[in-house]
């Protein structure tokens, strides 16, 4: 794994001033924006969805600069899963209700996919949780798998949870008092999957956030991580009151206004390219078609 030229490049990267691998990621987001004609299209289509009183020229802006905060998160990797721990504590800074990470019982940590979202995992990881764990995906190739699992990995007592194992281990790691970074908000089909809105537009969701957090009898701790200059702010707020609720359609609900809110304030920096409306109510057709 450690000579894969992949590997090895973002190593060779890690040492390197913030600014330059910043710059580096802005010219890699600019060429992918330009030619990856597909993405392009499922961004602004995403984009047109969630924000229809956006002029076309606003929504172009975003997507751009989406592309380019994809690329710098990216880059970004090579000093997370690299670079000496002082370097990561550094950049890296845990701000809000971090004494919420700091209480003996589990929690699940509500972590949207914001670009930063692998850096504040590792931050949480090395600054604040002592036993924690997260949901896997497996990746397609042996080198980049090893890679990732070894980043993910690399900070305090981490147990990746392979997403095909189901739910019992995930249940059974909080309630041996580990954290669990979730990242729910994404549409993974239509198994399990309920329709809540996510900008006025029905959404296919996992209400694994309620459903984990009952199970497990764990709190729900929102971490939104935000890219900076400097690294990266990782916001931790309080743990959300009398939630899950008795309702767990209610709940991915309110999941969804809650995330919606943080992405007005960044919306650049949320993950545009993935097809979040993909997964339609009976008798709805997609809304991506075909790229221009």
């Amino acid at each position: 794994m450690t000579t894969h030229p992949g590997v090895w490049l973002m190593r060779a990267l890690a040492p390197l001033p913030l600014p330059w691998l910043r710059a580096l990621g802005g010219v890699l987001g600019r060429l992918l924006f330009a030619l990856a004609r597909r993405r392009r299209h499922i961004a602004l289509v995403n984009l047109r969805l969630a924000f229809p009183a956006w002029s076309e020229a606003e929504r172009m802006d975003v997507a751009r600069r989406s592309f380019i905060a994809f690329a710098q998160s990216f880059i970004d990797r090579a000093w997370v899963w690299h670079a000496p721990d002082a370097v990561v504590r550094q950049r890296i800074r845990l701000t809000g209700a971090v004494d919420e990470l700091r209480r003996p019982e589990a929690a699940v940590l509500f972590a949207p996919h914001f670009y930063g979202m692998d850096a504040g995992g590792a931050a949480i990881m090395q600054q604040a949780v002592a036993k924690g764990g997260s949901i896997y995906s497996p990746q397609s190739g042996a080198a980049t798998d090893a890679w990732v699992r070894a980043g993910r990995e690399r900070f305090g007592d981490v147990v990746l949870i392979n997403r095909r194992d189901g739910v019992k281990p995930v249940v059974k790691s909080l309630r041996e008092g580990r954290y669990l970074y979730l990242l729910p908000d994404m549409d993974l089909g239509p198994e399990e999957s309920v329709f809540v809105p996510f900008f006025g537009v029905p959404a296919a969701t996992v209400p694994s956030l309620p459903r984990l957090a009952r199970l497990g009898r764990a709190r729900v701790v929102p971490t939104v991580t935000r890219m900076t200059p400097g690294g990266y702010e990782v916001q931790v707020h309080p743990a959300w009151s009398g939630y899950p609720g008795d309702d767990p359609v209610a709940d991915t609900a309110l999941m969804n206004r809650r995330l919606e809110d943080w992405i007005r304030t960044m919306p650049e920096q949320y993950y545009w390219v993935h097809k979040r409306f993909k997964t339609r109510p009976a008798g709805e057709p997609s809304v991506y078609g075909r790229a221009p």
